[in-house]
C-alpha cells in the first residue's frame, strides 16, 4: 500500500454506505485484537481525503481497541460490502478524542435521530488503503437489502 494514499471520490462514496466497520489493533505485549463498529450508513464520515471519523458509541464497556491505540495508534480497517463482494482495507494512525475537548468531532459524526449515546470520536489520518479481492467474499445481505428487494418484486409482480 503506498505510505502516501489520500482518499478519492471511490473510497468516499464507499465508505459513505458501510453500516460496519472491522478496526484492527495491536496489544503493547503484540497481541492482535479485532473489534466490529456499527451504526446506520454513513455513520463512518470522510472528513478529507486524509482523514475520517466516526462516533464511538457507549456500548459494552470494553475499552480494549482503546488502550491498544494509546499505546501504538497504528490500525487497519476493513470495510465490507457483501452483496457486492467488495472490502476496502484502510491502514492509519487512530486517535480517540473526548467529546468535550473536540466538539467540533462530535458534531461531524453527530447522527441526527440515531439513538445511541457517543462516548468519544475515533480519528484515523489514512495511512495507506487497498481494495481487496472479491473471489472469495460470500455473498450477505441485511434485512433491508432483501426487504427493498422484495418490495421492487413485489411492485412487478403487480404491474405484470
Amino acid at each position: 500500500m503506498p505510505a502516501d494514499a489520500r482518499l478519492t471520490q471511490a473510497e468516499a462514496a464507499f465508505i459513505a454506505t458501510r453500516d460496519s466497520l472491522y478496526p484492527a489493533s495491536v496489544s503493547e505485549d503484540g497481541w492482535p485484537y479485532i473489534q466490529h463498529r456499527g451504526g446506520p450508513p454513513g455513520f463512518v464520515r470522510v472528513l478529507d481525503p486524509d482523514t475520517l471519523a466516526w462516533a464511538e458509541f457507549a456500548g459494552n464497556r470494553q475499552y480494549i481497541s482503546l488502550d491498544n491505540v494509546t499505546a501504538d495508534d497504528r490500525v487497519a480497517l476493513f470495510f465490507m460490502d457483501y452483496p457486492a463482494r467488495r472490502r476496502l482495507k484502510l491502514l492509519g494512525h487512530l486517535a480517540i478524542r473526548d467529546v468535550a475537548e473536540r466538539p467540533d468531532l462530535a458534531e461531524a459524526v453527530a447522527l441526527g435521530p440515531y439513538r445511541a449515546r457517543i462516548e468519544r470520536v475515533a480519528e484515523l489520518i489514512v495511512a495507506g488503503f487497498d481494495w481487496n479481492c472479491s473471489q472469495h467474499i460470500t455473498l450477505r445481505f441485511t434485512a433491508a437489502e432483501i426487504e427493498a428487494a422484495m418490495e421492487r418484486r413485489r411492485r412487478e409482480t403487480a404491474l405484470g
